[in-house]
């Protein structure tokens, strides 16, 4: 028996990609599982990306590029953050290309804390959050957004939650998992509470910006009076339908640029060279495409907000962005079917999967354990099928 770090015995799996090997497990036994568990778009990298990875490949872009990303691309995002998200001072000195916006976000994290710091976490959050800031050696401090505001939390709670020991705050806009939006003035409001607080540091993962349904997408790096504490994290898998390509990015001040750019030459260097061309191909090209994709997701969002509110004891909340849904099942729990009983969302996830053959995810790695994730990424059919099994799934318990 190898003896491992107490750094990756302290980690935990990430829930997402945990049941989604359960859900490929039973599809490899030749049960139809239909699988709304991952946050992968059900849509095709735009064509016109494809040609620009195509182009490069045949122009000889297989070397190395800068760390931090080619210049172009860089140049490209910095213009992008300008005009779309206000961050008027970004320069390509700003931005940092990485191999994802998980990336981005672990190398922020790991730029700006120390063991011991606290990071304020935005609950329910993206699994992951809570496990890069054990990483980094901080401690979560985990404050929750109540369903009645839409899983969204106020400038008090943040404030309540400071202490000398604060060092940041991570949360997302459009929210992963709840589809929450936070407003330009929920957003100010919080920035008003840090602002006094010259040590605490904010970052703002916004890698749903183009699954939008509010209309308005606003960055809270826009405010000039808490900007340079800001690192805004984005990418191109979700708008762009570019999960396997691996391409995020941030934009923040040169001094917390460059050490992301000293963190990542020692763990990855650049990110894939044909990537990063065929992500300058989306930030630079048109966006009919990536409009069409969240006009898909607003009716899918509909759709299936429609049909959890047609069973008893779900309580749905309306997401305004992302594709995610995030059900209060906790009518649920303590209920039966012969020899199983309902404990908790992770139990009533596994009951959905066998007795259903609909994959989701448990709340409890997002932060509330009373729900369940459900991922609107996939087609109408597979949506409304789905939403029929579970509703006579759960009228079998008792």
């Amino acid at each position: 028996m190898h003896t491992l770090s107490n750094r990756i015995n302290a980690l935990a799996e990430s829930q997402t990609l945990e049941m989604a090997k359960k859900a490929r497990e039973l599809k490899a036994k030749g049960v139809d599982v239909i699988s709304l568990n991952l946050g992968e778009p059900d849509f095709q990298t735009p064509q016109h990306i494809k040609e620009a990875a195509k182009k490069a490949i045949d122009s000889g872009y297989s070397f190395y590029t800068p760390v931090s990303g080619i210049a172009e691309l860089r140049k490209a995002i910095a213009e992008k953050l300008q005009k779309e998200n206000g961050l008027t001072d970004m320069k390509a000195e700003n931005v940092v290309v990485s191999t994802g916006a998980k990336q981005s976000l672990v190398n922020a994290l790991m730029c700006l804390v120390n063991p011991g710091d606290e990071v304020i976490i935005f609950a329910p959050y993206w699994v992951s959050y809570y496990e890069m800031v054990k990483l980094a050696e901080g401690v979560p401090v985990v404050i929750k957004g109540s369903l009645e505001n839409e899983y969204k939390v106020t400038a008090e709670q943040v404030k309540a939650a400071i202490t000398p020991k604060t060092r940041a705050i991570l949360y997302s806009s459009p929210c992963n998992p709840t589809g929450a939006v936070f407003s330009e003035q929920e957003l100010t409001a919080i920035a008003k509470v840090i602002e006094p607080h010259s040590n605490i540091y904010v970052i703002a993962d916004e890698i749903y910006e183009y699954i939008n349904f509010t209309g308005k997408h606003f960055s809270i790096g826009s405010l000039p009076f808490i900007k340079d504490r800001v690192v805004t994290v984005n990418g191109f898998s979700k708008g762009f339908a570019m999960t396997g390509w691996r391409a995020g990015y941030i934009g923040a001040a040169k001094s917390i640029a460059d050490a992301c750019d000293k963190m990542q030459g020692q763990v990855t260097s650049g990110t894939c060279s044909i990537t990063q061309h065929a992500a300058l191909a989306a930030i630079t090209g048109n966006r009919e495409d990536t409009q069409k994709m969240s006009e898909a997701y607003k009716r899918r969002r509909d759709l299936i907000k429609k049909l959890l509110d047609e069973i008893p004891g779900v309580k749905a909340n309306n997401p305004q962005g992302a594709f995610y849904i995030f059900p209060d099942v906790s009518a649920y729990f303590g209920k039966s079917y012969q020899d199983y009983k309902i404990k908790t969302s992770y139990d009533l996830c596994i009951y959905l999967l066998n007795e259903a053959h609909v994959s989701l995810v448990d709340g409890e790695g997002f932060g509330e354990p009373n729900c369940l994730r459900i991922s609107n990424a996939a087609s109408e059919e597979h949506i409304t099928e789905a939403m029929r099994r579970v509703k006579v799934a759960l009228a079998k318990l008792v």
